[in-house]
């Protein structure tokens, strides 16, 4: 048998020892999740959309409002206890990815809609729905138009960056009817131009034409036509290659879902912190230790629906019976209440 000299043997392991060091370094940084850097900051940094009540807006004494919002609030909350710890920054949807890929903000939490060019090419991980919805086309009463077809030949605004350019174009494509597409990338501007008719037709998801009907000088002369022209499932969404940080936005839309199901609201979390249902002692951090395998203290549900209530409470508020949208629920009531809301279980 050849005995090889000591001095080579070691020279030989040199190149495989600082392979490893190295991969040890790389797995060592890239545990670092964007849930460290948040709660050293200090803050939740969110992007919206500033601009739709409902969803995400300023109200008169400067304090953001809307289902968006209050998503946030609730990331902040199951993190910090505190819904008071977030700064919002208003994107508009041409910027909105970027933002996320730059680590401008944490989040993006701007009534985006979650598609499969989205989720494999723009470097964003999208969380659970938080509201279903479809896109649809707004025009003036008195116009005469009740269908797609009554558009032939006529102007119809959108934003761009946005799904609903293209799938306005796919239906009236398919339709074999002749428009002329007005692109812009603002969305008040886009409203704003349709208002003053220099369009006869404003297309966008059907809650985003409801929540800006509110806002034009005389909403009762606005019509949102029946015809639905897609699925738009809206969508939380963060930075790819984080599981640590995805897992907390996640798991706090799905609180928020699971608690409205097990009737858990902000009015009884307290006193239901000592209920015997299995359920819910898990969804409370009462039995068991889900929120700290993801970095959170094991009650962070309970901050959640004491600070903002549960699925039902937030939507209510900001766009259903006590909102002035007054939005019926449809297809985001529960999956047991004749809704395709779900959301996993908490086990």
């Amino acid at each position: 048998m050849l005995k090889r000299p000591w001095g080579l043997l070691l020279l030989a392991t040199l190149p495989l020892v600082f392979s490893l060091n190295a991969c040890a370094g790389q797995s060592g940084r890239s545990s670092s999740s964007r849930l460290d850097t948040i709660k050293s900051r200090g803050k939740l940094i969110c992007g919206v959309s500033g601009q739709l009540p409902g969803f995400s807006y300023v109200k008169s004494n400067g304090e953001y409002a809307g289902m968006d919002v209050d998503v946030c609030r609730a990331i902040a909350a199951a993190v910090f206890g505190d819904p008071k710890k977030v700064e919002f920054r208003n994107l508009n949807a041409k910027e909105r990815f970027t933002a996320v890929q730059t680590g401008e903000v944490d989040i993006l939490s701007r009534n985006t809609t979650w598609t499969l060019s989205r989720d494999t090419s723009v470097g964003l991980k999208f969380a659970a729905v938080v509201f279903y919805d479809g896109q649809g086309v707004m025009v003036k009463k008195n116009s005469n138009i009740k269908t797609l077809e009554d558009l032939k030949g006529k102007s119809v605004c959108t934003q761009t960056g946005t799904t609903n350019e293209q799938n306005l174009a796919d239906q009236m494509r398919q339709r074999g009817i002749s428009y002329k597409p007005l692109v812009f990338e603002d969305a008040n501007t886009t409203f704003t131009t349709y208002e003053q008719g220099r369009c006869e037709g404003v297309t966008a998801d059907r809650s985003q034409l409801v929540s800006r009907r509110t806002t034009l000088k005389n909403p009762a002369e606005h019509i949102v036509l029946d015809t639905v022209l897609s699925k738009e499932p809206l969508t939380p969404a963060v930075a790819n290659g984080d599981s640590k940080w995805f897992d907390v936005v996640k798991w706090t839309v799905f609180a928020l879902i699971n608690a409205e199901e097990l009737g858990v609201n902000s009015q009884n979390v307290s006193q239901l912190a000592s209920s015997n249902n299995p359920e819910i002692k898990r969804l409370l951090g009462t039995e068991g230790n889900l929120g700290q395998g993801m970095g959170l203290t094991n009650d962070f549900v309970v901050r959640i629906i004491k600070h903002v209530g549960n699925y039902g409470e937030v939507y209510e508020r900001n766009l259903g019976k006590n909102s002035e949208l007054k939005l019926e629920r449809g297809p985001n009531r529960l999956w047991n209440k004749g809704g395709i809301l779900y959301a996993p279980p908490f086990r």
